[in-house]
């Protein structure tokens, strides 16, 4: 079913305008390749829109704010914006302090998103509602571990409702939801956890998937998460068959790799997704 994101992107070699955090530029550049985009990291305000203008996606991403980035996310969103070139926004640590929530906050009403990835924290701190970040990760409060699939999705709807755009929450299962349907995907493995960047190259890798099929977001969003997963799962089997021992150095290569080989086909084989409709 989702396949077919793919195989556009990888046809189409988007070229994606990054303003992404400094721990991860590397790795998320590495991963646009991988799947077939084009990165273009830059960060200046002064060429910000010009850059943005020539894009087929912009990617937005808090994760090392600092008060010289406003401009930056501001130039090239409302560039991309002008022309309507998708913006995927990554609002990392929203809750964690003002400035963080603040500029997420900023970033999401004035530009017109074409998805929000993050986690469960992070969305309800920008939405205000309360609670804090914890690091990069969901606070464990916010993990809804007693809740019922159904009720962890019907909760992302509503909260994507609330947002006005497609979001993409990742965690334990992940959910992608345009707020009338939700999709819960099953995937990924826990070793991602445990190595720096995971989040920001799903970001990344969103924005390629909606620059190459901007009018289906939804389903493209889910796309870009379902690939990250699976991707996820076989670097893991990978990683015990080649080297017996979870070496988190080594798997961050092995899913680089799955990034790069995976097919269109493959990953309508390897999806395991659960489709909930808005109940009212």
């Amino acid at each position: 079913m989702l396949g077919q994101y793919l195989n556009a992107l990888r046809e189409q070699g988007p070229l994606i305008h990054c303003i992404t955090n400094t721990v991860t530029m590397n790795d998320c550049a590495n991963a646009l390749l991988a799947v077939g985009g084009s990165p273009i990291m830059a960060d200046d305000p002064d060429e910000v829109a010009e850059i943005a203008a020539l894009a087929g996606g912009v990617v937005l991403n808090i994760g090392t704010l600092r008060r010289q980035n406003l401009n930056a996310f501001y130039g090239a969103g409302r560039e991309a914006a002008h022309r309507g070139i998708p913006v995927v926004l990554d609002p990392v640590g929203a809750g964690a302090s003002r400035l963080r929530t603040e500029t997420a906050r900023g970033l999401w009403k004035e530009l017109p998103l074409a998805a929000i990835r993050c986690n469960l924290s992070e969305l309800r701190a920008l939405l205000g509602e309360g609670g804090g970040a914890w690091g990069v990760d969901a606070a464990p409060e916010d993990l809804g571990a007693t809740a019922s699939l159904r009720e962890r999705a019907a909760q992302i709807g509503s909260l994507a409702r609330r947002a006005q755009t497609v979001v993409a929450v990742t965690g334990e299962v992940d959910f992608v939801s345009d707020g009338a349907r939700t999709f819960a995907i099953r995937g990924g493995h826990p070793l991602m956890a445990r190595v720096t960047g995971t989040g920001c190259m799903l970001t990344a890798v969103t924005g390629a998937f909606l620059a190459a099929s901007p009018q289906q977001p939804l389903e493209t969003a889910a796309a870009a998460v379902c690939a990250m997963g699976l991707c996820g799962a076989r670097a893991h089997r990978r990683l015990l068959e080649e080297t017996g021992r979870e070496g988190t150095g080594s798997y961050r290569v092995l899913l680089m790799d799955e990034l790069a080989c995976l097919t269109g086909r493959e990953l309508d084989g390897g999806e395991d997704i659960e489709i909930f409709e808005r109940a009212d």
